[in-house]
């Protein structure tokens, strides 16, 4: 078998990228010998999964991939500054070298002051033992603990000094090896190549594709609206993460939702026992009921709690980049334009008070990209600039979408409610009546002298069963709603002058018989 001993380069042309990894391909011309031999190609991320390599020759020449592999080597970095490392770096290693010269000094000042410490107790045991046989040797005894004492206060303060610039340069180094980590990217230490065995009929060039899965890396969408008039431009972007140890340069970037990571075996079967059970007397003579809050949503996908990464509607989509783009390996989010599209769009004033006393600007149109669009945060941008970050959620292709476009401090509403309760006293019919009141105030600033119009939107309660009814007080309503929708949202279309006020009121009853309980 033939062995190439040189490493061939083996860049990365296009990815994929998932939700939680990407799939990486490679392709490149060799120049083959006949009969078998091993190639070596790289260098590659040690991320990539071993199981999902695959490696095929393209069909013009007549060879076969027997083998491929991949192998990872552990290459340590040296110790000493090479000629290839920056000066921050050999900064931080000169440092280094001076702050152990001066750990050496400062353990050899200890040192002699241990040994000067030991010898002033002998020089003093020597003085007792003396004075004890009556020996008066006092100038000889004077000038050594003079000598004594001066040399310890000579090491005390080497040593205090020397403590002193090990400090400072303990700091000095902690500043210098922080900017290297910011400034640097680490070199990776465990790099992969791909060992192919290659088995060819001829010698010639051959075209290899290569392809396999690796981790750390990711994809979200986001939006960008911006508001001009009568007209809306929306881009779509994909924000990339990737940390896969080698850079994506000039790739095709193909974007998708599939979720290669999840289960794909089916749901176990278990039982539902369904049961009867007699109601009792006291049930059969009473209606429970209650009143509770139901969202109103179009028809789409159901939402899955719990599930990961982003809204597709249950189904995998794909999305491409329109051209290359280049991905660098440093974990920050990178954004990849991948359409931009202006449509018409309409836009209202419009104001809930049951839920906030806010009047917003709604801007609604229809998706014009011509693919879904996918859940995911969207800047607003109008003629102010920059309005604030919203949400965009699962809409299909042509489907409509509303955005919220801040609200306008010019407005001012105040919603007060009211409730009365009668009984019959035959037929023990109970009627709540409820009467809400809006109160709409428009502040403009001098100079404007336009109209504009507000829409209000109330909810009334709509019944499920036949016991309770619900009606709308039209000779109480002051004015009486424009329309009055299935869902019981009463609408209001109300135009403002610059100061101008108005007040909206709505009655409407919930009649229910003696039987029903619970409302």
């Amino acid at each position: 078998m033939a062995t190439d001993p040189d490493i061939v380069p083996a860049p990365v042309t296009a990815v994929t990228c998932l939700e939680d990894r990407a799939q990486v391909e490679r392709a490149l011309t060799v120049e083959l010998r006949a009969g078998v031999q091993r190639l070596r190609l790289g260098p590659v991320s040690a991320l990539a999964l071993d199981r999902t390599l695959h490696a095929d020759v393209t069909a013009e020449h007549e060879a076969s991939v027997l083998d491929a592999r991949i192998v990872r080597a552990w290459t340590p970095r040296e110790p000493l500054p090479t000629a290839d490392d920056s000066e921050l770096r050999r900064r931080a290693h000169a440092l280094e070298e001076e702050q152990h010269t001066l750990e050496q000094r400062a353990d050899r000042l200890r040192a002699r002051l241990d040994l000067l410490g030991r010898l002033s107790t002998d020089l003093l045991r020597e003085i007792g033992e003396g004075t004890g046989s009556g020996e008066t040797d006092t100038l000889r005894w004077t000038e050594e603990l003079d000598r004594v004492d001066a040399e310890r206060d000579d090491h005390s303060e080497q040593l205090r000094a020397t403590q002193a610039q090990l400090t400072t340069l303990a700091t000095k180094l902690q500043d210098t090896w922080q900017a290297v980590l910011l400034s640097e990217q680490q070199p990776a230490e465990l790099l992969g190549h791909i060992e192919l065995t290659v088995r060819s009929a001829t010698a010639g060039p051959a075209r290899l594709r290569l392809s396999h899965l690796t981790a750390c890396a990711l994809w979200r969408p986001a939006y960008r609206a911006v508001l001009d008039g009568e007209s809306l431009t929306l881009e779509t972007d994909a924000i990339v993460w990737q940390r896969t140890g080698e850079d994506w340069s000039d790739v095709l970037l193909t974007l998708s939702t599939a979720r290669s990571s999840s289960a794909t075996e089916p749901p176990r079967l278990t039982e539902d026992r369904l049961t009867l059970t007699d109601r009792s007397p006291a049930e059969r003579r009473t209606v429970e009921v209650e009143l509770r809050e139901q969202e109103i949503t179009d028809l789409g996908p159901a939402p899955v709690l719990g599930l990961p990464g982003v809204d597709d509607g249950g189904q995998a989509r794909v999305l491409h980049s329109p051209a290359p783009v280049t991905v660098p390996s440093d974990g920050r989010a990178h954004r990849v334009p991948l359409s931009s599209v202006t449509t018409p769009a309409h836009s209202e004033y419009a104001c809930s008070p049951e839920l906030s006393p806010l009047v917003t600007q709604l801007v609604r149109f229809d998706n014009p990209t011509g693919h879904a669009l996918l859940a995911g945060p969207v800047d607003l941008v109008r003629g102010s600039g920059f309005t604030g970050r919203g949400t965009l959620g699962f809409t299909a292709p042509g489907a409509p979408v509303e955005l919220a476009f801040g609200s306008h401090d010019d407005y001012r509403v105040l919603r007060h409610t009211e409730e009365t309760r009668d009984t019959a006293t035959l037929t023990q019919r109970t009627t709540v009546t409820r009467t809400v009141r809006l109160h709409l105030s428009r502040f403009s600033a001098p100079g404007t002298h336009t109209d504009q119009t507000v829409v209000l939107r109330e909810r009334v309660p709509v019944s499920e069963v036949s016991a309770v009814d619900v009606r709308l007080r039209k000779e109480a309503c002051s004015p009486v709603p424009d329309t009055v929708d299935d869902e019981g949202i009463a609408r209001w279309d109300i135009a403002l002058p610059p100061g101008g006020r108005r007040s909206i009121t709505l009655v409407y009853e919930l009649s229910a018989s003696g039987k029903v309980s619970g409302l």
